[in-house]
């Protein structure tokens, strides 16, 4: 059944799935999609608007991590190897939580979220993953910010491309 999302950037949309909008093309994350392949839609949810903050999704409809096929396991952990490289290398990104749950309406993705300094206000463990991205989402959606999590998106999408370059 189709319900009104209304995204970050103020559209607002009638999906019955936002994960399947987003990884067929119907709808275009803002600062565009950071890597795609048949399999996977890389990008951002910049309602959270951390730089470096990275959602990989696949772009077949189902929930849990044991349905990825062979060939999709095979490249889900390469994609998280190579996003995760870019992140260190790229944007200077240290630590990394990993969230993924499979009690969601959406369907199967990874949420990759840096961990600044100022995040350890909140806590130092899983816990502390929820206020950290309220916080962001209240608080740092001024002009800089957003710019600067645009700019990480457009690093991040040129360091995949060329470690995808070199590695063939």
């Amino acid at each position: 059944m189709p319900r009104q999302i209304t995204l970050a950037d103020g559209r607002s949309v009638e999906v019955e799935c936002l994960s399947c909008a987003l990884t067929s093309g119907l709808i275009a994350p803002t600062g565009g999609v950071i890597y795609e392949s048949s399999n996977f839609h890389v990008h951002q949810d910049v309602a959270y608007p951390i730089r470096g903050l990275v959602i990989l999704a696949s772009k077949r409809h189902f929930y849990c991590m044991d349905e990825l096929t062979d060939e999709e396991q095979f490249e889900y952990i390469s994609l998280i190897h190579k996003i995760r490289s870019e992140q260190r290398n790229r944007l200077g990104i240290e630590k990394v939580y990993y969230f993924y749950n499979e009690d969601t309406t959406h369907h199967f993705h990874l949420w990759m979220v840096p961990r600044y300094e100022w995040m350890y206000q909140f806590g130092n463990s899983v816990e502390s993953l929820r206020p950290v991205l309220l916080h962001a989402r209240n608080n740092m959606n001024d002009e800089e910010n957003m710019e600067s999590v645009i700019e990480g998106i457009r690093i991040l999408r040129e360091g995949i491309r060329d470690f995808e370059s070199s590695s063939r």
